[in-house]
């Protein structure tokens, strides 16, 4: 009897099943950019009209931010658990803060040169805006002692993502420790970090009608003329951003972890478009660990870790926007800068940027401490944050870009260095 084959093609499938294959036949980052620009488009043809469409990116964004605090939990304890070794972990854990804190040294800098060199402040009507006092930032025995949750049902019911991350590593720890007692428990782990991830990816087929519902509401609020006042400090954020993501971060890729560029950038586009339309490095953590694991090829030991680490401290964009806000800060009231006023900048913002949190406009949080080293006080900073929080959202957007890519560029070389990394995966860089 002859064998039965079905005829699959194109031409006996209906309308729904030709639309749904032409749909998903499109890498996902592809589909969120062309939502990005349709977005922009109807933002701009439609101004308010598009407050309309907000819930669908708060939906989006809602279900993002629900996996943030279980998927830290299990992928960071099961990463631990799998690494075998609480020595290694502690050798990763060094090397990722380091690296952290010398690519936010970077970005100060580079914030700092650019505006100095653009000098956005000056003719900037900081005076006539609506002051908008700040909450003080936290003081690092305030910021130490909240890594150590009271409670930690607490602080996963309300995202507190480092207090979250510490716990996690302790179960990790002590699932290691546990032996062969641990092992049942470590299999759960590898099993729920596979699950979540799952649902990742489920989530993220949401994503293009999220962003752009995000990207709508925020043009059509705040429109093309909302930068004609701030022109010059937006330039000053988008040449930073290009600066620190594709010279900085792909330095790193390039020399550090001694893997070509392109296959990165490439790769990580799927989290680089939702950390830009969301404004948020924490919002981004889910879809960070699915593109480092599934398409830049580090494997899970090391993206567990290094990722949700870089998600509260890797502030790449939030401390070359203080160092940028500074300088024009004090060109706008007049205030000289020495070189000694540089110094105390570049020391302590990236020390500040890391309790700025990775929400959005979290960066102006951490601005009066900043101000006040170098003598401007809290009404003018008032000021100065009243001037800018109508078009912050937008700024906010392109300085997280440099935030995500620090972190997957981080997490690329320590992989490599540790032989967690599979590089022909890499290579290949598959848009899923």
């Amino acid at each position: 009897m002859p064998e039965m084959t079905v005829d699959a093609s194109p031409q006996k499938k209906g309308p729904a099943a030709r639309l749904a294959g032409l749909w998903f036949g499109v890498p996902l980052w592809q589909r969120i950019m062309g939502a990005l620009v349709l977005g922009a488009i109807a933002g701009f043809a439609l101004g308010d009209q598009t407050a309309v469409i907000k819930p669908i990116g708060d939906v989006f964004v809602r279900l993002i931010r629900m996996l943030v605090a279980p998927l830290v939990f299990v992928i960071i304890a099961s990463g631990v658990a799998q690494l075998g070794d609480p020595k290694r972990l502690g050798r990763i854990g060094v090397k990722t803060v380091g690296m952290y804190i010398v690519t936010m040294l970077i970005a100060v800098a580079v914030g700092l040169t650019l505006a100095t060199l653009i000098q956005p402040g000056l003719g900037a009507a900081v005076a006539g805006a609506a002051p908008e006092a700040l909450a003080a930032a936290k003081s690092p025995t305030e910021l130490f002692l909240s890594i150590i949750p009271l409670n930690p049902i607490k602080a996963l019911a309300e995202g507190e993502t480092l207090a979250i991350l510490f716990f996690a590593i302790l179960v990790g720890v002590a699932t290691i420790i546990a032996g062969e007692d641990g092992k049942p428990l470590a299999r759960g782990l590898a099993s729920a970090s596979s699950v979540m991830l799952k649902i990742v990816a489920l989530v993220m087929e949401l994503a293009p009608f999220g962003v752009f519902a995000l990207i709508a509401v925020v043009i059509g609020a705040n429109g093309a003329k909302t930068f004609v006042h701030v022109f010059n400090l937006a330039l000053c954020v988008i040449l930073g951003a290009l600066i620190q993501t594709i010279i900085t971060h792909g330095l790193i890729v390039r020399l550090l972890a001694r893997l070509p560029v392109i296959p990165f950038f490439r790769g990580s586009a799927d989290a680089i478009m939702v950390g830009f339309s969301t404004a948020s490095s924490s919002a981004t953590l889910p879809v960070a660990i699915r593109v480092a694991e599934q398409n830049l090829g580090v494997k899970p030991p090391v993206a567990s870790t290094v990722l949700p680490l870089g998600a509260s401290i890797g502030m790449d964009g939030t401390a070359m926007y203080v160092g940028m806000l500074t300088v024009f800060a004090a060109q706008a009231f007049g205030v000289p800068m020495t070189l000694a006023d540089y110094a105390i900048v570049l020391i302590i913002t990236p020390l500040l940027a890391i309790g700025g949190g990775p929400v959005p406009s979290g960066s102006l949080f951490v601005l009066a401490a900043v101000l006040g080293a170098i003598g401007i006080g809290a009404e003018q900073t008032a000021l100065l944050v009243g001037f800018i929080l109508p078009f912050d959202r937008i700024l906010d957007m392109i300085r997280t870009v440099p935030n995500v890519t620090c972190d997957l560029s981080v997490s690329t070389a320590i992989a490599r260095w540790e032989g967690e990394l599979d590089v022909e995966e890499f290579k290949s860089a598959k848009d899923v």
